[in-house]
């Protein structure tokens, strides 16, 4: 499981030329899933998501996490962090999971930073969607639950 995380001042998601989710201060994540991919990953990425220090403390270091800032995340699934494109100038997408197996390994992770106290706003899964963001510092980090 990928996730590229990107700290950001505000962020939404437009579907069909509807606004149907925004946050303020927090995470933008961009969430691809591979078929190789288990709840254990998802465990492993929320832990790390929620208690990552990024946000800006009072001596402006970078020593506080989503949840000592109440932000809020938007998680966008993208496929295309499986994109391979060693050949040729096509990518391929085999090593993404098949929908129904990463809708539902995605709305685990959603469901999971819920639980950890974390409001999570999402796009839509497979839908075309405009995703906007104000990125904060810029700090964008890519998180690969493989890299444990």
């Amino acid at each position: 499981m990928k996730v590229v995380l990107q700290r950001v001042k505000e962020a939404s998601v437009t579907v069909r030329e509807e606004k149907i989710s925004e946050i303020q201060k927090g995470f933008l994540l961009l969430v691809g899933i591979t078929h190789e991919d288990t709840e254990e990953d998802v465990k492993y990425l929320v832990n790390k998501i929620v208690h990552l220090r990024v946000f800006e403390d009072e001596n402006e270091k970078m020593n506080r996490s989503i949840k000592d800032v109440d932000g809020g995340i938007l998680s966008v699934s993208q496929f295309t962090l499986y994109g391979d494109t060693k050949k040729g100038r096509r990518p391929s997408f085999i090593k993404a999971a098949k929908p129904a197996e990463a809708e539902a390994l995605y709305n685990t992770f959603n469901q999971a930073l819920r639980t950890e106290g974390v409001i999570t706003e999402t796009g839509e899964f497979g839908a075309m969607m405009d995703v906007q963001l104000v990125n904060d510092g810029p700090v964008t980090l890519i998180l690969d639950s493989k890299d444990r």
